[in-house]
């Protein structure tokens, strides 16, 4: 509705097709919520329940459809494939995760022959890296720039890093008298390693990957619980190659919700002894278990 009369959304948002916040944020819900319903989707469709399947799949194409020809950022190209992954790793057969790969790759081939807002993306990615070599700043420059200084700024300080709150500091020191990409100050490198590296050093690096592995091995049983669990902290992981968003408002709060409530209702369930699943993948059955 907001694309077809932006009048309709708020001025925070600067994007049609985006009716609050912003379209990276919205990207990363859209897929969250795309993905985490297939299981529950194949579930439905199981039981004979199709009424309220084909709304859900209704549901899961709006998605799609908006990502793909309205709005989307281009970080979804990372974690999107990761996330279907971890679908097929949890619920799907070989053949049927093969399948996936493959209807995966038609529909790629097929939305890249449409002018796609997607394709248009990512066809800016090379255009920005020229504007990087010439010292312009975009936002595909801007992102290897802070990478490249921020690694030196780690090696400055590998063990403890520079501090709470220096990457803007050091940033701002490097800028004056610069120019162009050189001249940008950032308190964000846009790559959560580097970040919590900057600040914290080699410490702060095995914090963070402490915190998404003793997550990881919390939901790896099954249930809806453990799948949304899994699901957001793989989304988070790769989304976070190209951002900082254990850092950022938006996807930090969906983080700390999407493990909250997993780990809640797991903690529910064990001290209740229910295990409520919603499907069972092919080879547990085969196993017997």
């Amino acid at each position: 509705m907001s694309y077809v009369e932006p009048s309709i959304r708020l001025e925070a948002s600067k994007n049609a097709g985006v009716p609050v916040k912003n379209y990276i944020d919205q990207s990363q819900e859209f897929a969250l919520c795309m993905i985490a319903a297939a299981p529950l989707a194949m579930e439905l469709f199981k039981q004979g329940r199709i009424a309220i399947f084909g709304g859900l799949v209704t549901l899961i194409a709006a998605f799609f459809t908006n990502m793909i020809f309205v709005v989307s950022a281009r970080t979804a190209l990372i974690y999107i494939p990761a996330m279907l992954g971890v679908l097929a790793l949890k619920f799907l057969t070989r053949r049927q995760s093969m399948t996936l790969l493959l209807a995966a790759l038609t529909a790629a081939a097929a939305l890249w022959t449409t002018p796609s807002f997607l394709r248009t993306r990512i066809a800016d990615v090379s255009r920005e890296y020229q504007l990087y070599l010439e010292n312009v700043p975009r936002s595909t420059g801007q992102r290897l720039y802070y990478w490249q200084e921020s690694l030196t700024f780690f090696a400055a300080a590998p063990i403890i890093g520079h501090g709470t709150g220096s990457t803007e500091i050091l940033f701002s020191q490097k800028a004056q008298g610069k120019m162009g990409l050189e001249a940008e100050v950032t308190r964000n490198p846009h790559n959560q390693t580097l970040n919590m590296a900057v600040q914290w050093g080699v410490l702060g690096i095995a914090v963070l990957y402490a915190t998404w592995i003793c997550h990881l091995l919390l939901f790896r049983g099954r249930g809806f619980a453990s799948w949304l669990g899994f699901l957001v902290v793989t989304q988070n992981i790769f989304s976070s190659l190209l951002n900082s968003h254990l850092f950022d408002f938006q996807e930090g709060w969906m983080y700390v919700l999407g493990v909250g409530l997993g780990a809640g209702v797991l903690t529910k369930e064990g001290r209740d002894g229910e295990v409520h699943v919603i499907a069972t993948h092919p080879r547990t059955v085969a196993d017997g278990r």
